[in-house]
């Protein structure tokens, strides 16, 4: 979700036609404009972005998971230890 107070308009310049008619028919075949298909194609880029930037932030404090436990023994272990 955008902060309406930080609107700002984009402009893409150049893009051949074919690949805008191509954009414009997925957007006709999901019931959404070309501008809301647009729109929501950035948005979700724009997290994919946050997402990995607090990937990055994090690496430092993950833990090394042995291979050979199951997911099972790893949230027993996490909830009997009271992590």
């Amino acid at each position: 979700m955008y902060n309406a107070c930080m609107v700002v308009a984009l402009q893409i310049r150049d893009v051949p036609e074919d690949i805008r008619d191509a954009i414009a028919q997925r957007a006709a075949r999901q019931g959404q404009s070309l501008q809301a298909y647009l729109l929501a194609l950035v948005q979700r880029e724009g997290r994919l972005l946050r997402n990995a930037e607090a990937f990055e932030r994090t690496a430092g404090s993950r833990i090394a998971i042995p291979e050979d436990l199951t997911p099972e023994q790893i949230i027993r272990e996490g909830r009997d230890s009271g992590r």
